[in-house]
């Protein structure tokens, strides 16, 4: 069954407040990179949120494919889009909680990664787990 823009939008805010802070506490924290702190909570929280923005446009392209569903592999390559999208925003506009002058790009890379392919997984296999209804109702958990 095809998800419904409400749908994605719990899913997506469902997965990033869970998984998305369990991956990114020991960055905070400072256990996998040199680096520290609240941005790496930053860089979560404005995924999250430009990801709604996102979603809104998945959900029409969807409309232009066959069986009007939007396949797992698109769900991580759409990934590398918005990675990009985050960098150009952080390199070249700013965005406030990150400081662009302190911006590490390897740390950057690996948390945004490491997010991104946990979420992917999780929303493969254990959204399914725990919510065996979750794609017959469009995505929506509640």
């Amino acid at each position: 069954m095809t998800p419904t823009l409400f749908g994605r939008w719990q899913t997506r805010i469902l997965l990033f407040a869970t998984v998305g802070v369990l991956v990114t506490l020991p960055f905070f924290l400072g256990l996998i990179t040199s680096q520290s702190g609240s941005s790496f909570f930053w860089i979560l929280g404005y995924v999250a949120i430009f990801g709604i923005g996102w979603d809104a446009l998945y959900i029409y392209i969807q409309q232009f494919r066959w069986d009007r569903d939007w396949p797992g592999a698109f769900q991580l390559l759409a990934g590398i889009w918005e990675a990009l999208f985050m960098l150009f925003l952080i390199k070249i506009i700013g965005l406030p909680g990150i400081p662009a002058q302190d911006f590490d790009l390897g740390a950057f890379a690996l948390h945004y990664s490491l997010v991104w392919l946990a979420i992917y997984l999780a929303s493969q296999t254990l959204m399914r787990i725990f919510f065996p209804y979750w794609r017959f109702r469009g995505g929506q958990w509640f």
